[in-house]
């Protein structure tokens, strides 16, 4: 049997990954549709221009029951809707162009998180600056050294006095 041979050899390659055994079927799917939809994702900034691919990304794109014309559906910052919203026809028209008909007839736009598409990630910048400590009042100084006395080792009674001085500095200040 012509199938089973060939099943036979695709087995006998060994571990493979997912998106490879699966990325002709998804290719086919949506070739059927007249989509490249990866094309989309992956050229989004030569398709739509920089300006409008640095306020908004796709994230979907979504058949009718029909099967004409498609859904884009752009992630973009509450304050960047507006904008893209009264740009949506010239995104119709560069992301059709793109197929050469007219594959896209509608643009949803959903909001996301101020901070933006990176929102999740940690930031591996530098630390702010911290804030500068008030100075501590010779009030606060000479009832740290009072608190602390009674300790006779050098170090730990200056370790107290440091921390007696912090506190009370702060309290003052709030």
């Amino acid at each position: 049997m012509p199938g089973q041979s060939q099943e036979i050899s695709r087995r006998m390659r060994g571990f493979e990954r997912a998106s490879g055994l699966m990325q002709s079927s998804v290719r086919k799917v949506g070739e059927s549709r007249g989509f490249a939809v990866s094309r989309v994702v992956t050229y989004w900034a030569e398709i739509v221009g920089a300006d409008i691919a640095g306020m908004a990304r796709p994230v979907k794109v979504s058949y009718g029951q029909g099967g004409l014309g498609a859904t884009l559906t752009l992630l973009t910052t509450g304050a960047n809707a507006p904008v893209l919203a009264m740009q949506t026809e010239v995104i119709k028209e560069r992301v059709n162009a793109c197929y050469g008909y007219a594959a896209i007839s509608r643009v949803r736009i959903a909001q996301t998180a101020p901070e933006g598409f990176e929102a999740g990630r940690p930031d591996f910048g530098p630390p702010p600056p911290p804030k500068p400590k008030p100075a501590p009042t010779p009030e606060a100084r000479a009832a740290a050294a009072e608190a602390a006395a009674p300790v006779s080792d050098p170090g730990l009674r200056r370790a107290l006095e440091l921390l007696g001085e912090n506190v009370l500095s702060r309290s003052k200040e709030n």
